[in-house]
């Protein structure tokens, strides 16, 4: 009961946020935009989207095999596409990771390497975002002369630091020691496989530097790549957004929506468009109608993995025939 009660205050603050949103905005010129969207830069869209989401499963393939895990690379895209489809019915980006953690845990039966490389592969993936909007906030800054957007700069350089130091202590030996002793020594001592099973795992990547630096490459094309996502479809609607801007808010954006406040990002999506794009000006109509936008093109995006989804539950439920009984003759 307390968990529907979260999720339904998340729905309302979500719809609350879409109400004050929508009625700051001329509802008539958003209307038009959205339906004289030009139609074949809306398909480039949506197929630079899917593009996105093979360079991430491909970057998390790529961490993945580090742990001796070796599944098909379609595989590992299904548990893409089903890790994003419930990123857009689940409060914030958690329930997607785990959807991706669970079905690679089931294919390879290896639960502790398959979500020591999900939990790797959020933080190289937002590594990479942060790197693109710190790049992106100094050249603002300091080569186009936009002073303001420094404390953007900042942000991004801090949130750079701070997810290198938590990838750093993950990896690290010293505290894995740390950890050992805490629970030998306390009353999580119940939990010393499940412990030894995660840091052992955390422990390949220690010396997997090669790995590490080419899954932070892929990311950052999976970036480049989801700001031309954005690009194509704000140029779509009219345009105007400069493609640097868009390679300073995405990551900006992205980095706003892992907070839990609503469910799919709906109703945070549109406060935080309109937000960072008016920063240099933008119009509030222009940025709400890209937010609807994208919001639309990754729920359309998305449903693949739901289809993909709905046929592991028909396998897992579907009856399995018993060794033991042989198979039906046919009949002459």
């Amino acid at each position: 009961m307390r968990r529907h009660i979260w999720t339904l205050l998340k729905l309302a603050i979500g719809l609350g946020l879409m109400a004050f949103v929508l009625s700051r905005v001329d509802l008539p010129v958003v209307l038009a935009k959205l339906s004289s969207a030009n139609g074949w830069l809306v398909g480039l869209g949506v197929l630079l989207f899917w593009g996105a989401m093979s360079i991430n499963a491909f970057k998390w393939w790529t961490l993945m095999r580090a742990q001796g895990l070796h599944p098909p690379f379609a595989s590992v895209l299904n548990f893409t596409f089903v890790g994003f489809f419930f990123n857009n019915i689940l409060p914030a980006n958690i329930g997607g990771d785990v959807m991706r953690g669970l079905g690679l845990a089931r294919d390879t039966e290896r639960t502790a390497a398959s979500a020591a490389s999900v939990v790797l592969d959020r933080l190289i993936g937002l590594s990479a975002y942060m790197t693109v909007a710190a790049v992106a906030a100094l050249i603002t800054v300091y080569v186009t002369d936009r002073t303001e957007l420094t404390i953007l700069a900042w942000v991004a350089v801090i949130a750079v630091a701070t997810l290198a130091s938590v990838m750093a202590a993950l990896l690290s030996r010293r505290l894995r020691r740390l950890g050992d002793r805490v629970i030998q020594g306390t009353f999580l001592r119940p939990l010393t496989p499940i412990w030894l099973s995660a840091s052992q795992a955390f422990e390949v990547y220690r010396f997997s530097h090669r790995t590490l630096f080419a899954a932070f490459g892929i990311g950052l094309s999976g970036i480049f790549t989801t700001s031309l996502v954005n690009y194509t479809l704000s140029e779509s609607l009219g345009g105007g957004i400069p493609l640097l801007h868009v390679f300073l808010f995405t990551p900006l954006i992205a980095l706003v929506l892992i907070v839990p406040i609503s469910i799919g990002g709906l109703g945070l999506n549109q406060v935080a468009y309109p937000f960072f794009f008016g920063l240099v000006g933008v119009s509030y109509e222009h940025a709400v109608s890209l937010s609807l936008f994208i919001q639309a093109v990754q729920i359309f995006c998305s449903l693949p993995g739901g289809l993909l989804w709905l046929r592991w539950r028909r396998r897992d439920s579907a009856p399995s025939s018993s060794p033991l009984t042989p198979p039906p003759q046919p009949q002459p």
